[in-house]
């Protein structure tokens, strides 16, 4: 392609809206025009040559594992949502419609109800199991703040496969496939990534995992163990239950006034104890389909802090909600003095794991400036892991130190079961002829936000730097002076060259200056440069590697195979 000829309008000021080197250089770099300033971009033709190369990359590594592509309706019925059990579940991301006829819909964005309603018309035998299909489509989330460019827009490009099998055996296997799969597309692009344990939130199932970029950028905190491969999203985190060396605290059985102790601090300085014998009650609201809500208690340890995607998923809630002291007055509670041990009829508990069982405990008298001492945390409560992973925490696998660190979600695998299959009644016929519910996976990637990612990974204050993959062109051909008829000469006819070999090459043959030139290719971030100038006079050119801006001369001769040579 001729640089005279490509609709490629780089720009040297920075959007007012972009905070991050992605979102700034794919918008400087003429990769991405947004529209409307609403979370949605066109693809000009630099980013649409890099979005089909990152596709390509995700398609040629699925083929090769056995999937096959299909593509499913953007528009999506809304019966099918209904049926699943997601339609008010899901939130106000999902863009719901109607058509001419009073027909609902919503914009589809993720397709479990669609491939599902396509293989239960399809597929009737086990025989015809197992099956992975995948599509590389359009989805919408009707974001409440898009920001960040490609990383967080409502409309966006994404891979989401599905897979079918006749036991749950079979499903992991196919979940295990799937994650070398990913590790080998994320590989060849070039990308430093983890693989980490994670919720899986809205989409549903037993288990997943995700694959994060690391990035300073990146929205998500992911805890790491240094020492072994154990990583998690801090939504999902788990660590070794930790000890205390403090003394217990011996007070018997007792109520005790206790004014000024609304906080875990100044309570833990009242009884002279460690807050680790301190049990912290939070209340939240839950919200569940259908507007029906209710308050739950969440009791943990006084040296925790509540995860709160962990306390909604363990009384399976859409939503949890801050409770006004009002409220809580309304439903028997006393604000900062609350208690799992005592609550009013009505309202639920859950108890931290670590709590159960656990002795001469200080809690809340559920009776303002009053707590209880010498407790024992047992009854009747809904027991799960409530607590948010600290960094210093020790692993859960091999009890080394575990830290924070940020990453940007590139590609997530879900175990399903019959979440999906059930409900819509997607069932084959086992070998004895019975049937039976088909046990899913489910494998996403945010294709369009890897190109957010590669440039968050791969840049320098100048612009971008592409991976050998990802690249738009492979090779960037100036010739410095396009008056001087050698060096034109000589760049037509690498060109020429470079093209029959099978090189992707942008040859930039305007009439700008020198250093106009030089700034748009180092915005535009493309592997690897040949730069014809004033040094062909004395029979040499240079190579010029991006990533460092690294300079070799090379003989104008020799260029041709030299580049062949370092590029294929």
């Amino acid at each position: 392609m001729r640089f005279s000829r490509l609709l490629v309008p780089t720009t040297k000021e920075t959007p007012n809206d972009a905070t991050l080197a992605s979102h700034i250089f794919l918008l400087r770099g003429g990769f991405i025009q947004s529209v409307g300033g609403s979370g949605l971009y066109n693809f000009l033709p630099l980013g649409k040559k890099v979005l089909d190369r990152v596709r390509s990359v995700v398609k040629e590594e699925l083929d090769a594992a056995g999937c096959q592509e299909v593509s499913l309706s953007f528009v999506t019925p809304a019966s099918l949502w209904e049926e699943s059990g997601r339609y008010e579940k899901y939130g106000k991301e999902l863009l719901r419609f109607k058509d001419r006829k009073e027909n609902e819909f919503v914009l589809g964005p993720t397709h479990e109800e669609m491939m599902v309603n396509l293989v239960r018309q399809s597929v009737k035998s086990y025989k015809q199991l197992p099956l992975n299909l995948y599509q590389i489509n359009l989805k919408f989330r009707d974001e409440i703040r898009p920001r960040f460019g490609l990383m967080r827009g409502r409309e966006f490009l994404m891979k989401d496969g599905y897979s079918f099998h006749a036991d749950e055996a079979d499903m992991k296997r196919e979940f295990d496939l799937m994650e070398e799969t990913y590790k080998k597309i994320f590989t060849r692009l070039g990308l430093a990534f983890r693989v980490v344990e994670a919720d899986s939130g809205a989409i549903g199932g037993s288990g997943s995992k995700e694959f994060m970029v690391l990035a300073d950028s990146g929205e998500d905190t992911i805890v790491v163990c240094d020492a072994c491969d154990y990583g998690a999203n801090i939504e999902a985190a788990v660590r070794q239950e930790k000890p205390c060396d403090a003394p217990e605290p011996r007070l018997g059985k007792e109520k005790v006034h206790t004014p000024n102790t609304s906080t875990m601090e100044e309570l833990a300085s009242f009884f002279d104890v460690d807050p680790y014998y301190l049990v912290k009650t939070v209340a939240m609201r839950a919200l569940y389909d259908e507007g029906r809500s209710e308050i739950v208690l969440f009791a943990l340890r006084g040296s925790d802090e509540l995860q709160e995607v962990k306390a909604c998923n363990a009384v399976d809630a859409n939503e949890l909600v801050d409770v006004s002291e009002e409220e809580l007055a309304q439903a028997g509670l006393a604000a900062g003095f609350m208690s799992p041990l005592n609550a009013p009829k009505g309202v639920r508990v859950v108890v931290d794991n670590t709590l159960k069982d656990a002795t001469d405990m200080i809690c809340g008298a559920n009776e303002k400036e009053y707590h209880t001492t010498g407790n024992t945390i047992s009854g009747d409560f809904i027991y799960a892991d409530l607590v948010a992973v600290q960094e210093g925490d020790s692993c859960p696998h091999c009890g080394g130190s575990l830290r924070y660190t940020k990453g940007i979600e590139a590609g997530h695998i879900f175990q399903l079961g019959t979440r999906y299959s059930e409900p819509l009644g997607c069932t084959f016929l086992d070998e004895n002829g019975k049937a039976q519910p088909m046990v899913m996976g489910t494998y996403g990637i945010g294709v369009s936000r890897l190109l957010a990612a590669i440039i968050e990974q791969h840049h320098d204050e100048k612009g971008c730097i592409w991976t050998k993959e990802s690249a738009p062109f492979d090779l960037y051909i100036m010739v410095s002076n396009i008056k001087d008829e050698a060096q034109l000469a000589l760049g037509e006819k690498l060109y020429e060259a470079l093209r029959l070999k099978g090189i992707d090459v942008l040859f930039d043959d305007r009439k700008d200056r020198f250093g106009a030139k030089m700034k748009d290719y180092e915005l535009i971030g493309i592997p690897h440069a040949v730069i014809i100038g004033k040094k062909l006079a004395e029979g040499l050119v240079e190579f010029v590697t991006r990533d460092g801006m690294i300079k070799e001369e090379v003989s104008a001769e020799e260029i041709a195979s030299f580049v062949e040579e370092k590029l294929c």
